[in-house]
């Protein structure tokens, strides 16, 4: 479960009767409570243990008198293609509750081993109220670690699923993949492919049975070697869409799993002398600005990342004032944003 803190500092164990219980004194055992780094290991771990067998429900600093009001927002990359909504929606809310913003990338090298803490463990020294994550996900060590510190947190957009009672942001993706497929139906296209990444993520999971369920829904023929996989970027929907174009009978329309996938189909168009929507229609999932720029301009599912992120800051300032929530999944809609990359079926002949 997500860490919370107690709507009443009576309602459970208090920090002197944890400091009585490890033997140690009250500031001594806020500086465990607190990650702070200068306390002996041994303390700590009498500390940590009074935590666990009485209770201790950690004090949310929302409740606490006086500033700082802090919470953190870690990013996988501060240029990522998401990171710019992310922040945005992020300091909106932020300001709208009146509290500060502390951004920080993961750094290299902290997939395993003490390095994978060591950002948590600034974290919770500096005092924060909560952390948001925009990362594909957290490893089981990490969660880990937030739950014993009962420290709250949201994972916006998670790329894997995470654990049972972990509050998490994302999109409904499989609507937006039936509202993309469907638009290439009403445009008279049935041999319709579809380009995803690597089996195994929430986000393309969801696509690709949107994908089959808006065909099915149809009457619509599923061609097993329409369904193609690739990495994230350009280079292997490229690939991908070469070896489309080679079938004896290819596709008149593909629906990528991403942006960058769809603009990947653009470079295999031009390399073969041919033009989306003349030769293949085209549906990209993201809205990421190059697609506006993208020639013909992608026709794309629209995801909405910076209302994700104010919406996961909400979540997270009710958990840190002990609210329950009616459940721990939030998905906001999609829609379908129509440009020039999308057009009738070719004629017979093509």
């Amino acid at each position: 479960m997500v860490g919370t803190g107690s709507a009443s500092a009576a309602a459970g164990p208090t920090l002197a009767m944890v400091a009585r219980e490890a033997g140690v004194s009250v500031p001594t055992a806020s500086k465990v409570v607190n990650g702070r780094k200068d306390v002996a290991p041994e303390t700590r771990r009498r500390v940590t243990e009074a935590l666990n067998r009485l209770g201790y429900v950690r004090r949310s600093r929302f409740e606490a008198a006086g500033p700082p009001r802090l919470v953190d927002l870690v990013l996988e990359s501060l240029d990522g293609p998401g990171s710019g909504p992310v922040l945005r929606g992020v300091a909106e809310a932020a300001h709208e509750a009146g509290l500060e913003v502390v951004v920080s990338a993961v750094p290299d090298g902290t997939a395993s081993g003490r390095a994978e803490h060591a950002w948590l463990d600034r974290a919770a020294a500096r005092g924060s109220c909560g952390v948001l994550f925009h990362l594909p996900g957290l490893s089981p060590s990490q969660h880990s670690w937030l739950t014993r510190r009962r420290l709250p947190y949201v994972l916006i957009d998670p790329a894997h699923q995470p654990p049972p009672g972990v509050v998490s942001v994302g999109a409904a993706d499989g609507q937006g993949a039936v509202t993309a497929t469907e638009h290439l139906l009403a445009l008279g296209h049935e041999r319709i492919a579809v380009l995803a990444g690597r089996p195994g993520t929430v986000h393309g999971d969801a696509r690709v049975a949107g994908y089959r369920s808006a065909l099915a829904a149809a009457g619509v023929r599923q061609h097993a070697e329409y369904v193609r996989h690739a990495g994230p970027d350009g280079t292997g929907a490229r690939l991908c869409t070469l070896e489309l174009l080679d079938l004896p009978e290819p596709p008149t329309a593909v629906f990528a799993c991403s942006d960058r996938m769809a603009l990947g189909i653009h470079e295999a168009l031009a390399e073969r002398g041919l033009r989306a929507p003349d030769d293949l229609s085209v549906v990209g999932f993201g809205d990421l600005p190059e697609a506006r720029w993208a020639v013909p301009a992608l026709t794309t599912v629209h995801r909405p990342l910076a209302e994700m992120a104010t919406t996961a800051l909400r979540l997270l300032v009710r958990l840190t004032r002990g609210e329950r929530l009616a459940g721990t999944r939030t998905e906001l809609p999609t829609r379908l944003v129509p440009r020039t990359s999308t057009a009738t079926r070719p004629g017979p002949g093509r």
